[in-house]
């Protein structure tokens, strides 16, 4: 392909947007220097053609309809920064089917959709790239499929939702309430005025099943991912992980072996010692296993105008460079693996469990036989005295065992009348491995 240019259609000028412009007008030379043609951008499908803007855009670039782009045969490269799931996927569809390579910073819309989106890409010769739809502007897409390429990833663990370890965070350390620690971090613009995506672990869960994928050439569905959220999470659950030398991570999960894939997102008791238990606020890191290579962290801001839009400028560049070398669509998409999950009883772990219980005669032996019928050896006992007479609290962190043995015990202490409460049940994760 010969061009003295390449022109950029961009769908959505928001956040993300305005940072993509913003990069690719003040980097112009140095994005220039990279693939020896200018890239700019032709036309910015925007809802509102009358809102004042931040970011200085050429009004002449400005359109309503993102079939102005499409079919527009000027534009060679195709940019959804629009959000939402079925406008988008439609006009990205749509874009695949005209041939025009394809960069997205979408994550509800790869993890819904991902699999059947790229098998269009690679039928129609042409790239779908979406390295900012995970963890902003962390490359761990493009590590997973080129850096590590050569690798067998058995496991991946990470901080992939700033919003939580932003409270999370602030709940440890400045020992705010989880209602104080959301106020502020909406404040900050860090989570949404609706932060159920976040807080319950949806987002989250979109990333790991997004991850899982590529890591293991396995098409991982969103309902594949096992999912608990984080707001029964209190600053005393804290306290107590610190007291045993954990800290409390909102934590996803993928891992792999000859029994299948499991893939969950949870609040996690972590091994204070481990890498993940220094990332603060709302920043992210993800934490691989490879065969060969071992572990290795990636860190860096999950989120954000800036950082987001440089994982969607470093996508534009690559679908740059592959349509001027004439190598755009080669690719390969198609799993390696079928689709493999494991059941309970082959998922397991170590957990936390505190307890209320009866203070009186034949209560602990009656709670170590629980554990011992289904299988659960205990690596710690603790009692301590209950804030009310004849109540007592017990903490016990058990040696791993399957996450079914783990629902029985939980369902049988609920049924058992010298249980009073389960005050808190988390998984530890950096203990045992």
């Amino acid at each position: 392909m010969t061009k003295k240019d390449l022109t950029i259609g961009m769908l959505g000028f928001g956040t993300v947007g305005s940072g993509v412009a913003t990069m690719i007008r003040d980097n112009e030379k140095e994005l220039t220097q990279r693939l020896g043609v200018k890239v700019k951008i032709g036309k910015i499908v925007v809802r509102d053609m009358e809102k004042e803007r931040g970011t200085y855009v050429d009004e002449g670039v400005l359109c309503s309809n993102v079939s102005d782009v499409i079919r527009d045969s000027s534009i060679d490269v195709v940019v959804e920064v629009m959000g939402g799931i079925e406008e988008a996927r439609e006009a990205i569809e749509e874009a695949l089917t005209a041939g025009k390579p394809v960069i997205t910073a979408n994550k509800d819309l790869m993890a819904l959709h991902g699999h059947s989106l790229l098998r269009l890409a690679h039928e129609n010769s042409c790239d779908l790239y979406y390295e900012a739809s995970v963890a902003g502007g962390i490359p761990i897409i493009r590590t997973l499929e080129d850096g590590l390429a050569s690798d067998r990833i058995s496991g991946i663990m990470g901080i992939v939702n700033g919003t939580t370890n932003y409270i999370l965070t602030k709940m440890k350390e400045e020992k705010w309430s989880y209602n104080e620690a959301l106020k502020k971090a909406q404040e900050l613009g860090f989570a949404e005025s609706d932060p159920t995506s976040d807080v319950e672990g949806l987002d989250a869960a979109r990333k790991m099943a997004i991850l899982a994928t590529l890591a293991f050439s396995m098409e991982v569905h969103l309902e594949d991912v096992s999912v608990e959220g984080m707001t029964a999470i209190s600053t005393e659950d804290l306290e107590l992980a610190e007291q045993f030398g954990y800290s409390v991570k909102m934590l996803g999960f993928a891992h792999r072996d000859q029994d299948g894939i499991d893939v969950s997102v949870e609040p996690v008791f972590l091994a204070s010692s481990h890498p993940l238990s220094s990332v603060r606020n709302e920043y992210n890191a993800v934490y691989i296993y490879g065969d060969a290579v071992g572990e290795t962290m990636f860190y860096g801001p999950g989120a954000g105008s800036m950082p987001t839009a440089t994982s969607v400028v470093s996508d534009i560049l690559a679908a740059c460079r592959n349509l001027l070398l004439g190598v755009g669509g080669k690719r390969s998409h198609n799993p390696m693996n079928s689709r493999h999950l494991k059941g309970e009883d082959q998922q397991s772990a170590q957990f936390f469990h505190r307890l209320l219980v009866k203070d009186e005669i034949g209560v602990f032996s009656e709670l170590t036989s629980i554990y011992s019928k289904h299988h659960a050896s205990l690596g710690s006992i603790i009692q301590r005295p209950g804030e009310k007479e004849g109540e007592a609290e017990v903490i016990l962190i058990t040696h791993s065992l399957s996450r079914k043995n783990q629902t029985e015990i939980i369902n049988e202490l609920n049924a058992t009348s010298s249980v009073k409460q389960i005050i808190s049940n988390y998984r530890v994760e950096g203990g045992e491995r």
